[in-house]
């Protein structure tokens, strides 16, 4: 099976008070097609204490996409940007030459309950002509999706394109990302929607593939042109991230991605020195780790 494919276990890491599974990047596969870090968020509960509290930190290369089963958090950032986000909707803010942004547990949310955020952080590398773009950001809302069933499988396309189907959210690179949730045994066989790479991460339920079954926590990277048939278990739900890999090498340090060590060192220089615009009213910037 290692010729076709590969299973990524999810390695808890630590981002503050808040524990994520993180996916990519992984010792022996480093991004799928463009995306190049995905971390699942919780679920985790937070309230008095212990809310989500991500200050002021910069971005460059890539676009985020935050995609939310459970809770809210409240994005900000230097474009002045002010969104809440909720379950099936998408933010997706593109860094390009530099952004800062932060993301915290919403006001109306610190009322001294206890709440459940689940979600996933998922970062798409920009393509080389592409890394000095100016920075921009965008909200989808859940209803401008496209949804659609097929072969039992209900799929909703988060971003990018599939078939016949496009995303609003303005990608910019040949890439996909969906979301299948199946209420009873259903069966999908890979053609060519499934474009270059592509990766199957297990939220609930599970799937097999070429004898393997693959459950909760874990993610099936597949190489082009895989052949097997995913027999989907009921009441599971399923993210699927793929596409066009890209000619050249992308290095990642914090929160950078770039397709060169120098522009990497630049922007490392660029936020000890405060030449990244900040977020007004913002404090506690996140110091270069």
């Amino acid at each position: 099976m290692s010729n076709i494919h590969q299973i990524i276990p999810e390695r808890s890491r630590d981002i503050g008070d808040f524990l994520v599974g993180r996916l990519l990047p992984f010792r022996k596969k480093r991004m799928v097609g463009p995306f190049i870090f995905i971390d699942h968020m919780g679920p985790s509960t937070v309230g008095p204490g212990h809310y989500m509290d991500i200050g002021q930190h910069p971005h460059i290369g890539l676009s985020t996409l935050t995609w939310l089963l459970e809770g809210a958090i409240h994005h900000k950032d230097s474009l002045g940007s002010d969104q809440i986000i909720r379950p099936g909707s998408v933010n997706w803010m593109t860094a390009g030459s530099g952004v800062v942004h932060t993301e915290r547990t919403p006001v109306h949310w610190r009322d001294g309950g206890s709440y459940l955020v689940h979600g996933y952080q998922v970062w798409v590398a920009l393509p080389k002509e592409k890394e000095h773009m100016p920075a921009e950001f965008h909200h989808v809302a859940a209803k401008d999706l496209p949804y659609w069933e097929e072969s039992g499988v209900q799929m909703r396309l988060v971003a990018g394109s599939f078939g016949g189907h496009k995303s609003p959210v303005p990608v910019y690179s040949p890439l996909y990302m969906m979301e299948w949730n199946t209420e009873n045994p259903a069966s999908i066989s890979p053609d060519e929607r499934f474009l270059g790479e592509w990766g199957i991460s297990v939220v609930e339920g599970g799937f097999s593939t070429c004898g393997e079954r693959i459950g909760p926590g874990n993610m099936l990277a597949a190489k082009p042109g895989a052949p097997c048939q995913f027999e989907l278990e009921a009441g599971s739900r399923l993210l699927i991230f793929g596409g066009e890999a890209f000619p050249e090498e992308r290095f990642i340090y914090w929160n950078f991605v770039a397709s060169s060590q120098e522009r990497l060192a630049q922007a490392k220089q660029d936020w000890q020195t405060g030449k990244f615009k900040l977020i007004p009213g913002e404090g506690d910037p996140i110091r270069l780790i």
